[in-house]
């Protein structure tokens, strides 16, 4: 604990990582050799941020959903929300019970299409902002006291050299991680957790457990290629998604698939599906 990671890099000459990490409490900076590693950082903390025209002289808060603590903050204000998913779900909900004066969200694909309060719009994205007035795509416009920026986040692996580090979009199936977990490019690293989630810990623990095996020699990878094949049927898959449904039922498949390779205790993922419509 209190010991943030430096660097991860990878020698092919020893066929080992060298982890380089900052002991905070003795302020010493040490490294160590291991032959397998686990990135189970996350890839919620660093927001992504987009620009819109206008940003740079609203004369109001622009902030995104990261920084967001209290809705008793917007009470009385026009609020805009930009983004479609949870995040814009829960706090135009928090800001609507604690007495925002409206509330309008601005999606890029398609509304989230629920009954809402009347004081409670939908908007096709945001164009730019002049003074206090924002302009969607569709040629309407609103007054703003504040935006909050419900964009979601990036992954960022500062302490990974670029041979190691995946980079994708936050997405239900990034392209080479064989498993969603093993790195395809060096077998040896694997990622947990970074997928766009429905199941969360029940997925974590499955992939942890998926990685374990493998370490342990339980599990043998297939070839290089036939891991990329593999990877390249679950993109095909998932870029046919239309609504959050069909991707409960995605993401319970590739749990499962999971599950099935390993001693990780069963659950019923179809009943889970079902309690995720209701």
């Amino acid at each position: 604990f209190n010991t943030p990671v430096r660097m991860v890099t990878y020698s092919d000459e020893t066929k080992k990582f060298t982890v380089t990490a900052h002991d905070r409490t003795n302020d010493v900076t040490y490294s160590e050799e291991f032959d397998n590693v686990v990135v189970a950082s996350g890839h919620f903390s660093v927001p992504n941020v987009p620009y819109f025209e206008g940003f740079s002289t609203f004369n109001g808060r622009i902030l995104h959903s990261h920084d967001f603590r209290d809705a008793m903050e917007f009470k009385g204000k026009d609020i805009l929300i930009i983004g479609r998913s949870y995040s814009a779900e829960d706090i135009g909900s928090q800001c609507y019970k604690y007495g925002a004066k409206s509330i309008t969200t601005s999606y890029r694909s398609k509304p989230m299409g629920f009954k809402w309060p009347e004081n409670w719009k939908e908007v096709p994205l945001l164009q730019k902002v002049v003074g206090k007035t924002a302009h969607f795509k569709d040629g309407t416009t609103r007054d703003v006291d504040a935006i909050i920026l419900c964009t979601g986040y990036l992954h960022s692996f500062p302490f990974l050299t670029d041979d190691l580090k995946l980079k994708t979009a936050n997405r239900m199936w990034p392209l080479d991680l064989y498993e969603g977990v093993v790195w395809e490019k060096n077998p040896k690293l694997f990622y947990i957790g970074m997928q766009d989630q429905f199941y969360t810990f029940n997925m974590f623990d499955a992939q942890a457990w998926y990685a374990r095996d493998v370490i342990m020699g339980r599990i043998k990878l297939p070839s290089a290629e036939a891991m990329a094949e593999h990877s390249a049927k679950w993109r095909a898959r998932e870029e046919t998604l239309e609504d959050a449904e069909q991707m409960i039922w995605f993401q319970g498949d590739y749990t499962k698939e999971l599950m099935d390779q390993t001693d990780y205790p069963g659950f019923d993922v179809e009943a889970v599906n079902h309690t995720f419509m209701e």
